[in-house]
C-alpha cells in the first residue's frame, strides 16, 4: 500500500491518444524508478488495457526542454514548464516557518583563509579554490576530499561552500552530511513527500555532502542519491563529496555510486608535517586572541601528530587550563594537557630509539643504519646516530657498537669525530644536526 502511495498516487493521466496513453510523473528520477522497478508491470498492464501495440509516455515535470527518448519498451516526452521552485517543500525549514531562500547550512569560520596550506593537502586546497571560482564548470566534479578523521575534510568541503556564497553569485549551495540525508529520505517516506524530497535537492546548484562512507549498506538512500547525483552532474550543477577514504575502498555500496564518485577529482589530506601542525597551531591562537611561547607550541606539535583536531583540542585545553587556575603557559603545563589527550607509551632516550629517528630523518628503513652496506647516505646517517647516541645516553661506547651491527669502539670513536669535523666546518649541517637532536631530546623526553 505505501508504495502504492509513493510511486503511482502521483502520477496523472495526460491523454489518451489511440494507443498512446501519457501520463504526467513529478520528475525524472521518478521515471527511471518506474521503469527500473515496474517495468513489467506497466508493460502488462499497457498490453492488457490497450492491445499489444499500446504504448507509454512520460511528461516529466520538472524539465523545459522537449526531448525523446526510448528505454525499455516505453516513450518519454518532456515538455511540461517548470515548477515554481517555492512550491517545493525545504526539508531544512522547520514546519509553519516561511522562508523562500535556501540556507546553505554552512559554518562560517570554515574558510581558505582558515585552512592551512601544506604539502599534505595542497592538492585538495587548490582544486577546491578552482571549483569555488568556477562550480560545475571544471573538471573537478565531483570533487572527492577523502582522509582519516580530523584532518580538514569538513573545513575544506565548507570553505569551497562559503568561497561560493562570497563571490555573490546565484547559485544555491547547500551542505548535508549523509545521516541528515538519510533521516530526511526515512522522514519524507513516512509523510508520503519524497518528491518533494527529490525535487527541493534538484534545484541545488552546488551540493556538498559530507562523510559518504555513510552511505554503506542503505538501499534505499543509495538510490535516491544516485539519481540526484545523476540529475545534478548532467544539468553541469557541482558536487563536492567528503570521505574518510578513496572510493575505491568504500564498502557497501553499489558499484554504479562508486564508478561516478571517480568521474572527477579524488584529492587525499594527509597527515600534517611537523611545519605545517605549528602553522595551524599559530592560526589557531590567533583567533583565540592567546600568546603562546613557540616553544610550547613545537612541544605540542612533536607530540601530537595524529590529526588536526587533536591537536587544536590540546591547544584549547591548555588554554583554558591556564585561564582557569591562573597559571602560564609553559611546557609543564603542556604535558600535563597531552597525558589527557594522547595515550603514549613512555619513552627514554635510548640507541634504539635515536636510531628510528635519524633513520626517519634521512629517509632510510632503520635496519638499514645497523647493515654492512657502505653507501654515502647510509655511512652519514649511522655515524649521526652513533654520535648523538654518545651525546645523549650513557651507553659506553662497546656498548653503542654492539647495537650498530656489532661493530666495535674504534668504529664508533672514528664516527663521532667525522661528525664532530663536520659541525666545526659546514654550517649547513651543524643546523641540520641541532634540529635533529632538539627533535630528539622533545620527542623522547617526557
Amino acid at each position: 500500500m505505501q508504495s502504492f502511495k509513493t510511486w503511482f498516487e502521483p502520477i496523472k493521466p495526460v491523454r489518451l491518444d489511440n494507443d498512446i496513453l501519457t501520463i504526467q510523473v513529478p520528475n525524472q528520477f521518478f521515471y527511471e524508478w518506474l521503469e527500473e522497478h515496474y517495468l513489467g508491470l506497466l508493460k502488462k498492464t499497457i498490453k492488457s488495457e490497450l492491445g499489444d501495440k499500446g504504448r507509454l509516455e512520460y511528461q516529466i515535470l520538472l524539465d523545459q526542454q522537449a526531448s525523446e527518448s526510448q528505454r525499455g519498451g516505453s516513450w518519454i516526452n518532456e515538455d511540461v514548464e517548470m515548477i515554481n521552485a517555492n512550491q517545493i517543500q525545504n526539508p531544512f525549514v522547520i514546519p509553519g516557518i516561511k522562508k523562500m531562500r535556501v540556507d546553505p547550512q554552512l559554518n562560517s569560520w570554515y574558510t581558505f583563509d582558515t585552512f592551512v596550506e601544506g604539502d599534505c593537502n595542497r592538492l585538495a586546497r587548490s582544486a577546491g579554490i578552482a571549483v569555488a571560482d568556477r562550480p560545475g564548470a571544471t573538471a573537478f566534479n565531483p570533487l572527492v576530499i577523502f582522509g582519516d578523521v580530523g584532518l580538514g575534510k569538513t573545513h575544506l568541503a565548507h570553505a569551497i561552500g562559503n568561497a561560493i556564497v562570497q563571490n555573490g553569485s546565484n547559485k544555491t549551495v547547500l551542505y548535508v552530511s549523509i545521516e541528515k540525508f538519510s533521516n530526511q529520505i526515512i522522514q519524507a517516506i513516512k509523510n508520503n513527500s519524497i518528491n518533494d524530497l527529490i525535487n527541493f535537492y534538484q534545484l541545488v546548484d552546488v551540493l556538498i555532502v559530507d562523510d559518504i562512507q555513510f552511505l554503506a549498506n542503505r538501499t534505499k538512500t543509495q538510490e535516491i542519491f544516485f539519481h540526484i547525483f545523476n540529475q545534478l552532474h548532467q544539468s553541469q550543477k557541482q558536487i563536492v563529496l567528503t570521505s574518510d577514504r578513496p572510493p575505491k575502498d568504500l564498502d557497501g555500496l553499489e558499484e554504479r555510486l562508486i564508478s561516478r564518485f571517480k568521474w572527477g577529482l579524488n584529492a587525499d589530506l594527509q597527515i600534517p608535517d611537523l611545519e605545517t601542525r605549528i602553522a595551524i597551531l599559530h592560526k589557531k591562537a590567533e583567533k583565540e586572541r592567546t600568546s603562546i611561547p613557540e616553544k610550547v607550541l613545537e612541544y605540542i606539535c612533536y607530540h601530537v601528530n595524529s590529526n588536526v583536531r587533536e591537536l587544536e583540542g590540546v591547544l584549547i585545553s591548555l588554554v583554558a587550563q591556564a585561564s582557569l587556575n591562573n597559571k602560564k603557559i609553559t611546557v609543564e603545563l603542556a604535558k600535563e594537557v597531552i597525558q589527557n589527550f594522547v595515550q603514549r607509551q613512555h619513552k627514554e632516550i635510548n640507541v634504539a630509539n635515536i636510531q628510528n629517528i635519524v633513520a626517519e630523518h634521512f629517509g632510510l628503513p632503520v635496519a638499514r643504519i645497523s647493515s654492512k652496506t657502505r653507501k654515502r647516505e647510509v655511512v652519514m646517517a649511522r655515524q649521526v646516530a652513533m654520535y648523538l647516541s654518545k651525546n645523549l645516553t650513557d651507553e659506553p661506547l662497546k656498548a653503542i657498537g654492539e647495537e650498530f651491527g656489532g661493530r666495535d669502539h674504534s668504529t664508533v670513536i672514528y664516527a663521532i669525530k667525522a661528525v664532530q669535523d663536520l659541525l666545526d666546518t659546514d654550517q649547513e649541517f651543524r643546523s641540520s644536526m641541532q634540529s635533529l637532536e632538539k627533535k630528539i631530546k622533545m620527542t623522547l623526553a617526557y
